[in-house]
């Protein structure tokens, strides 16, 4: 049982990440630092959007519009956190 407790733990490190590239590339997309005409910024780009739109989906359905700031990956993130606290704190369960 610790190595699903394991298994759990690092696939929300690594949604942890996504979102964290996700954002950053967000931000050098919009300020003109990466161009998305080059082909691996694209492609890594539209990768991005592909694995974490499931996520970000329901959220942006629930949260009300900001006109322009999208808070869906805010939510996210202090979700993948929350399940991490929940799993830290019951860690017990699994052994």
């Amino acid at each position: 049982m610790v190595s699903l407790f394991q298994i759990l733990m690092l696939i929300l490190d690594i949604v942890w990440f996504f979102i964290i590239a996700h954002v950053i590339m967000s931000w050098l997309i919009n300020f003109q630092v990466l161009n998305l005409h080059q082909q691996l910024v694209a492609q890594i780009w539209y990768g991005l959007n592909r694995i974490l739109e499931p996520l970000y989906a329901p959220v942006r359905r629930v949260i009300p519009n900001m006109g322009g700031l999208d808070l869906a990956p805010l939510v996210v993130l202090v979700a993948v956190y929350a399940l991490r606290i929940i799993l830290m704190n019951n860690m017990a369960a699994f052994y």
